[in-house]
């Protein structure tokens, strides 16, 4: 069986950190309900880039497989008796509204936890439930921006760049799975579920470790790199005869090494690049000696050469040669399953690989209301109460 085999969770989110949090749970076997509006259901079925064969966007069919979709409309007091009652045999509820809308609604956690005190009621929101930027909107742009990553990221004096991925977003996911993990972990020492507060705004910034040890050991602000690393060098992208490579050679021995394999012995004694804090001062110098020589050969060629002497190196692929890699496939990063309307879709494998209770892609992402009926008649709804509230507006 999978690892969260009989763990259901209720997810009433939108867009894409919530969405992703949610496929996370669903990929390691939880059962994910995602609860969505009637008529319209999650923003990102038609708001969030490109459509196919069906009016569902390619977006929302990334990352919303593995669930079950049930239309609820939760300002109606019928839809939320609903809602509570699926609480209460839930685990967890994920919501990702601005701080307040979940409590207007009557899904937070003080009134599902009188419901279900084991419930683990999970917020992922813009800026947390606290703060003077609570009720801000926000984007994973703006998160990028106000939390130093747009300041590091692109070339030394280019104007601000994003991050490619919508990393904000996406890390604000995982760290929501994180924390609802930790607490279903807690529940079973102490019987009792508890709130888990997460944003795109602390996720981001979570991630900056290097950054941040720049600013408090040095009292320097940390500046743009391009693609070099900020603790070592050579570490970065290199210009060879038809194309760029990435060489890490990030100790004294890799250098040795690197340099062998180069022919450049010469730069082992060179006083510019005699230790690592000097071939970081001298960044740019080191960066033309090095194009100088593997400028004579294409850059396949001296990936193979440089991992022949044990140097990490490794080509810079398009998505497209990504999912084309050998090596992807082998580690089931590309896997198929069949859509109702768009048929056989591609989509991301699972990271994590689990030797016992291993995660699978059990279903594609759901129609909007797929499984309104189902879940209602597990409820003890008969059609006629289900036609009723379909009737009403509720489902």
């Amino acid at each position: 069986m999978p690892a969260l085999d009989r763990v259901k969770v209720l997810d009433v989110t939108q867009v894409l950190a919530g969405p992703f949090c949610g496929q996370l749970l669903a990929d390691m076997g939880a059962d994910v309900t995602k609860i969505e509006p009637p008529g319209t259901g999650d923003q990102s079925r038609t708001a969030l880039g490109f459509t196919m064969k069906g009016d569902d966007t390619a977006a929302f069919l990334a990352i919303n497989r593995g669930k079950r979709s049930v239309t609820l409309n939760l300002k109606e007091d019928a839809g939320r008796e609903i809602f509570h009652a699926l609480a209460r045999d839930a685990d967890v509820v994920i919501e990702n509204f601005r701080p307040g809308v979940a409590r207007r609604l009557g899904i937070d956690y003080e009134t599902l936890g009188a419901v279900n005190p084991r419930i683990i009621c999970a917020s992922i929101s813009g800026y947390g439930q606290t703060g003077p930027y609570a009720n801000r909107p926000a984007h994973d742009l703006i998160a990028q921006g106000m939390t130093g990553l747009m300041s590091v990221t692109g070339e030394p004096g280019g104007p601000p760049a994003k991050v490619g991925i919508s990393i904000a977003d996406l890390s604000a996911g995982l760290f929501c799975a994180f924390g609802i993990l930790c607490a279903y972990v807690a529940r079973e020492r102490t019987g009792r579920g508890q709130y888990v507060d997460t944003s795109i705004f602390e996720a981001p910034l979570a991630l900056s470790v290097f950054e941040s040890s720049e600013l408090w050991g040095l009292g320097r602000v940390p500046r743009p790199l391009g693609s070099t690393n900020r603790t070592a060098a050579p570490n970065q992208a290199f210009r060879a005869r038809d194309g760029y490579l990435n060489i890490c050679a990030a100790n004294q021995r890799l250098w040795a090494r690197l340099c062998a394999v180069l022919g450049r012995d010469d730069l082992v004694g060179d006083p510019r690049f005699a230790t690592n804090d000097l071939r970081m001062t001298n960044r740019a110098e080191l960066e033309t000696e090095l194009e100088a020589t593997l400028a004579d050969r294409d850059a396949d060629e001296w990936v193979r050469l440089i991992l022949d002497a044990g140097v990490p190196a490794g080509p810079i692929l398009d998505y497209g040669q990504v999912f084309d890699d050998p090596h992807t496939h082998a580690r089931d990063m590309v896997v198929e399953i069949e859509h109702p309307v768009e048929g056989l879709l591609r989509g991301l494998g699972i990271p994590v690989k689990l030797s016992d209770t291993p995660g699978a892609v059990q279903r594609p992402a759901p129609l909007l209301g797929e499984h309104t009926d189902e879940v209602l008649r597990g409820l003890g709804y008969s059609d006629a109460d289900v036609a009723r509230l379909r009737e009403n507006g509720v489902v």
